[in-house]
């Protein structure tokens, strides 16, 4: 942020992460870059996932969906409940409140939350898919029987398998600086970083960053007497 800027009318960068689903996949956002964030960047993000999810992952109009404790408008914290009526008030296609069990079992293409959510979202997601792997390989060599089993279903656990490795998505672009910036894994292989270069060339590819200038310029002008002072 500090070599590349913000882009036209963006406050904070914010992380995409792109996760799956049994039908599809949803951009987190954020994931990570910013912990400490005030409704209008939460607001921000929603409209950078929705042009990442349409441009990128070809979602025609994404739904997007706010992280919190409840599917009522009167849950959350004071900062969800602000962020909600502005996501109201805006032109995504915005569908309400939705908690964790949402994320795959009724997913929409952008969830939004600040970076300390995100964060952990992503985390226990990474781990919880090594945890189940690690628990079906303990399981499945427990008989000669399940061995069996396993083997005639190899190519069924190899696409699950593919689906949730994160070398096969390389690398989150950070989405808002003036430039392209992808956030790769700590331990990132050589196909990573492959499929990371990927990511980069195709948010090139797709315009990302003029795309986001102007749904951010448009909202502003929309809203211009309204926006808050403190960025």
């Amino acid at each position: 942020m500090v070599k590349l800027r913000t882009l036209p009318g963006i406050y904070r960068p914010g992380i995409a992460a792109v996760l799956p689903t049994e039908t599809n996949v949803f951009v987190l956002m954020d994931a990570g870059a910013n912990i400490d964030a005030r409704p209008e960047h939460l607001l921000q993000y929603a409209f950078m996932g929705s042009v990442y999810s349409s441009h990128v992952l070809g979602y025609k109009n994404p739904t997007v969906g706010l992280i919190s404790l409840g599917e009522e408008d009167v849950k959350g914290n004071e900062m969800t409940k602000e962020v909600f009526k502005m996501l109201k008030k805006s032109s995504l296609n915005f569908v309400g409140n939705i908690e964790g069990r949402h994320l795959f079992e009724d997913p929409v293409e952008v969830v939004v939350c600040d970076g300390f959510v995100g964060n952990v979202i992503l985390k226990t997601c990474e781990s919880i898919s090594v945890a189940i792997f690690q628990w079906l390989k303990h399981e499945l060599s427990r008989t000669p029987m399940r061995k069996v089993g396993a083997f005639l279903a190899r190519e069924s656990f190899r696409t699950i398998k593919d689906k949730t490795n994160y070398e096969e998505y390389g690398g989150s672009p950070l989405l808002g600086v003036n430039g392209i910036c992808i956030i790769a894994h700590g331990s990132s292989t050589p196909l990573a970083v492959k499929n990371a270069l990927r990511v980069a060339a195709e948010s090139i590819e797709h315009q990302v960053n003029p795309h986001i200038i102007e749904e951010v310029q448009r909202y502003h002008e929309a809203t211009a007497p309204l926006e808050p002072a403190i960025r």
